[in-house]
């Protein structure tokens, strides 16, 4: 259902997003599903109509769930769309998992829907980052610089809150949808990439999901896994009876150990070890 009416000044944030996006006039959109880029795939769509092709890729390093909610939702907005296959694990430098992965992912990722875009004759390739993406350490916005692709929502100076409030605001399924990243990740750097490990993160977190639990990372560290919740769920994550489960389940997929983060979670932990010259030299 619709919310309260927006604020003067999000309504006027909301106008000059759409008013550039219609200086754009052709878009393609690198959609996930996520709540940042169902937003813009959704303006994109109100101003330019057919003008706008969405393109999901699938990979190993997200859940066939995420890729079969962002088809879906790309049917229910009515926009065209294609689905192609992104090759990032064929690559030895995003596989080596060093501090700029994500650069190495997103060159493959952008370049591939750059093709796209020339063989359509669409001017533009726009992902979903917004404003707060700059206060973190996120390479991948290299390979966006260096592709030439435009971020709106970053442009416009858009938050993640402002984004969830006009998301449901326009009735999107997406406006308190939890966070979420690649598979990739989970793993500490320099950590190999490999199938299974993705395989054994991926249900993991899917069955603390079925548990009830929605945001939460289950980080890789080989025969340990470190299990992030926010920490209002801490406690909960102490019932014996579901704790029994979790330790169980978890068993059951490879890893030795489970352990609790008692920091809670936080986007991006896996940082925090890096330091200030090793973030800029990536």
């Amino acid at each position: 259902m619709p919310s309260q009416p927006i604020s003067s000044a999000l309504s006027e944030k909301y106008d000059r997003l759409k008013a550039l996006l219609q200086d754009l006039s052709r878009v393609l959109v690198a959609f996930s599903g996520g709540v940042d880029s169902t937003f813009l795939l959704k303006v994109a769509f109100d101003e330019l109509g057919e003008n706008v092709l969405a393109v999901i890729a699938t990979s190993e390093t997200y859940p066939e769930k995420e890729i079969q909610e962002a088809t879906l939702l790309a049917e229910s907005l009515k926009v065209r769309y294609r689905v192609i296959q992104s090759c990032e694990m064929e690559n030895p430098d995003f596989v080596a998992n060093p501090p700029d992965r994500c650069y190495h992912c997103k060159m493959e990722l952008f370049s591939r829907m750059q093709v796209i875009a020339d063989e359509e004759n669409i001017p533009y390739v726009l992902d979903g980052a917004n404003f707060e993406d700059t206060g973190d350490y996120r390479p991948g916005s290299r390979a966006a610089e260096e592709l030439k692709v435009r971020s709106p929502l970053k442009e416009t100076g858009f938050v993640k809150d402002e984004i969830r409030e006009l998301s449901r605001h326009l009735g999107l399924p997406t406006w308190n949808k939890p966070a979420m990243a690649c598979l990739s990740s989970r793993f500490p750097y320099y950590t190999r990439i490999h199938s299974e490990a993705l395989g054994q993160i991926a249900q993991a977190e899917e069955f603390l999901r079925s548990l009830g639990l929605s945001q939460l990372r289950v980080r890789h560290h080989e025969t340990i896994a470190r299990i992030e919740v926010p920490p209002e769920d801490i406690a909960r994550l102490m019932d014996p009876q579901l704790r029994e489960a979790i330790v169980h389940r978890l068993k059951q997929l490879g890893y030795a150990y489970v352990t609790l983060d008692l920091a809670g979670y936080r986007t991006g932990s896996l940082n925090e070890i890096l330091s200030e010259d090793q973030k800029k030299d990536s």
